[in-house]
């Protein structure tokens, strides 16, 4: 039953796409490839005050790989640095199964936990939110300059 649950809200997020495109400059571009499979996701991220103010993506790839970076646009929009940082390790511990999921403290995040029965599919969960990781390091070293 919960595997089914998992199922459909993967299915949902890669067929309705949330934050799908593209953001006006000024914005942080990053890519994220993964060459095993070919998935690929561009992360479009706006830091305004210290919180990600907006965050669209694009790309192309498997179901899972698209479907995290939908649920990653949701869950990231509005929070500080340190919260999206935070987040990412959440994330990236659920997909390992390094901690169990739960769905009243992970939402639908929790969805990505039945991953973890598919190793070969981690890499596909875990591009968007590597790829996030990778634009706060440069949104913090643009704030730096």
């Amino acid at each position: 039953m919960l595997e089914e649950l998992y199922q459909e809200i993967i299915l949902d997020h890669y067929r309705h796409p949330r934050g799908r495109g593209e953001l006006e400059p000024p914005k942080i571009t990053q890519e994220g490839f993964n060459p095993s499979c070919g998935d690929e996701v561009i992360l479009d991220v706006r830091v305004e005050n210290g919180r990600v103010s907006d965050v669209r993506f694009r790309g192309r790839g498997c179901s899972i790989s698209q479907a995290s970076a939908s649920m990653l646009v949701e869950a990231v929009k509005g929070k500080s640095l340190e919260e999206a940082r935070q987040l990412i390790q959440q994330v990236l511990a659920l997909v390992k199964g390094e901690i169990e999921a739960d769905f009243e403290q992970h939402g639908e995040l929790a969805a990505l936990a039945g991953v973890r029965n598919f190793p070969v599919r981690v890499k596909c969960a875990t591009l968007a939110w590597h790829t996030l990781e990778e634009a706060l390091k440069q949104a913090e070293e643009v704030a730096a300059k």
